[in-house]
């Protein structure tokens, strides 16, 4: 699965006073956004491969009905075999048809046209252009619409 493993919880000692908890996840060794940076060399099925996870991964969390709402390459974490997770779900929210979302979603450099414009009804679309980004960032070692 292409979505980071939470392996435990940890709750306050105290539950009356609950004001932090933590969320330990899988280890991995960095992300996407380290890998672009540092301009290690990729080829056709380091591409091929990137993509391939991060679609796998949408698709099982929009079959949860799920929108992820902050992909970027920071929120992909990839271990030294080249395996992809999705990570960082803090702006993600259950897709229903009948309510209104926030037009405050995604990092402004993977943000689709409809939330520049402020709607406020978006579909599964806007990671799938978030998606688009982070292939393009891939190949052109820059962010395609910085801003």
């Amino acid at each position: 699965m292409q979505v980071v493993a939470i392996r435990d919880v940890i709750p306050p000692p105290q539950r009356e006073c609950f004001n932090d908890v933590y969320i330990v996840y899988e280890l991995m060794d960095t992300d996407l956004h380290q890998l672009i940076c540092c301009n290690q060399k990729f080829n056709e099925e380091h591409y091929q491969y990137f993509i391939y996870q991060i679609l796998r991964g949408l698709k099982y969390i929009h079959s949860a009905n799920v929108l992820h709402r902050d992909l970027k390459p920071s929120n992909l974490l990839v271990n030294e075999n080249c395996d992809l997770k999705i990570c960082d779900f803090g702006l993600a929210r259950v897709n229903t048809e009948s309510d209104f979302m926030t037009e405050y979603a995604i990092t402004r450099w993977y943000r689709p046209p409809e939330l520049l414009l402020y709607s406020s009804q978006y579909s599964a679309a806007i990671d799938m252009w978030s998606v688009g980004c982070i292939f393009m960032e891939l190949f052109i070692r820059k962010p395609l619409f910085p801003g």
